[in-house]
Formats: structure tokens, C-alpha cells, sequence
């Protein structure tokens, strides 16, 4: 049983990992953003092909507000925290019971 509970302790460390860099790409996009960049760099296009799929779906669901701004980096930082502190957490939590 142990087996199981390193590869459950692994594997929510990995997503932790995963879920920060995501959290630093949200950010660096936001930020970048502001500079009206290059659409054409490849980092700039590496940024918003990797986080538009998770920024569009809450564009939709909350609009810019009237003066344009964009929430919607903040509400996907938001939720990637929420999933670091549950996701990860209850991962972790079961994988030391488990034991």
C-alpha cells in the first residue's frame, strides 16, 4: 500500500509544481499586457496560446467591465490557488493516511 501512497504524494507534488508555473504564466501574460507587445514573439504567443483556454471560458462567464477591464487573470490565479490548496492538500492528505 505504501507503493500506492508515494506515487498519490508524487504525483500531487508534481501538480503543485505544475500549477505554480501555471500561476506565473497567468501572471507574466497580465503583465505583459499592459505593454501592448509583439504579437509575433514567440513568447508572447507561447503565453496566450497556453492560458487563453482557461482565460476565455471565464471571459465569457464575466464580462470586461465597462472601462475594460479584464478580470479574468485574477479569477484564473484565483482558482489555480484553490486548486493548490484543495487538490494538492487533499492529495497529499490521503496519500498519508494511506500509509
Amino acid at each position: 500500500m505504501f507503493v500506492l501512497a508515494n506515487f498519490i504524494s508524487a504525483a500531487a507534488n508534481i501538480l503543485s509544481i505544475l500549477l505554480t508555473i501555471y500561476y506565473w504564466m497567468i501572471l507574466i501574460r497580465a503583465l505583459i499586457s499592459w505593454v501592448n507587445p509583439d504579437p509575433y514573439n514567440p513568447l508572447v504567443q507561447f503565453l496566450n496560446g497556453a492560458t487563453e483556454p482557461v482565460l476565455e471560458p471565464i471571459r465569457r462567464l464575466i464580462p470586461a467591465w465597462k472601462m475594460g477591464l479584464d478580470l479574468s487573470p485574477l479569477i484564473a490565479i484565483l482558482l489555480v490557488m484553490f486548486l493548490q490548496k484543495f487538490l494538492v492538500a487533499t492529495l497529499l492528505e490521503i496519500s498519508f493516511k494511506m500509509r
